[in-house]
């Protein structure tokens, strides 16, 4: 295991947290600004469509109704106070874990900021769209992302301490 130099403690896990949230905030600036509220635009027929929708609840559209609409937000605020916090006061050894949850918090406050600032979120890629797959946005994506870059840290630590037995 490589040993991390104080200036440099966490610092892919902080990378990837301000990458993937500037990526989602652009991305939903941009989808705002240019395209009508849930008229498809296919990018790739049949395959990609970016399709601006705005989603109460949170993935597929679980808790959306009026009941929910002010615990998510805060559910929002405090998974990324916990998320970041974790990466500050910690010292996050393995790579592939800084970098999970580095992508998590990103997707946290991406779609968090949204529900604070609106009670909403700003979903656009609709994927298959004759599947009716729900349709996302990149935090949703940044979460999926470093769920699998934890999934791998746990698999590597496994196989290492397999060997060393």
């Amino acid at each position: 295991m490589t040993r991390l130099r104080r200036n440099q403690i966490n610092r892919l896990f902080w990378v990837a947290a301000f990458i993937g949230l500037f990526l989602d905030q652009i991305t939903k600036h941009w989808v705002v600004q240019n395209f009508t509220l849930g008229q498809p635009v296919p990018i790739i027929p049949g395959v990609l469509n970016f399709t601006y929708v705005l989603n109460r609840g949170a993935a597929w559209s679980i808790c959306s109704g009026d009941g929910c609409r002010w615990v998510l937000p805060w559910l929002s605020v405090i998974v990324s106070i916990g998320i970041a916090g974790y990466g500050l006061l910690m010292r996050i050894e393995d790579r592939w874990e800084r970098a999970g949850w580095g992508f998590i918090l990103a997707g946290a406050l991406g779609n968090g900021i949204d529900r604070v600032k609106a009670g909403e979120v700003v979903d656009f890629i609709q994927a298959f769209p004759i599947t009716r797959f729900p349709v996302f946005n990149l935090a949703d994506i940044w979460i999926n992302v470093g769920i699998i870059c934890l999934l791998i840290a746990i698999l590597v630590t496994a196989q290492q301490e397999g060997k060393h037995s």
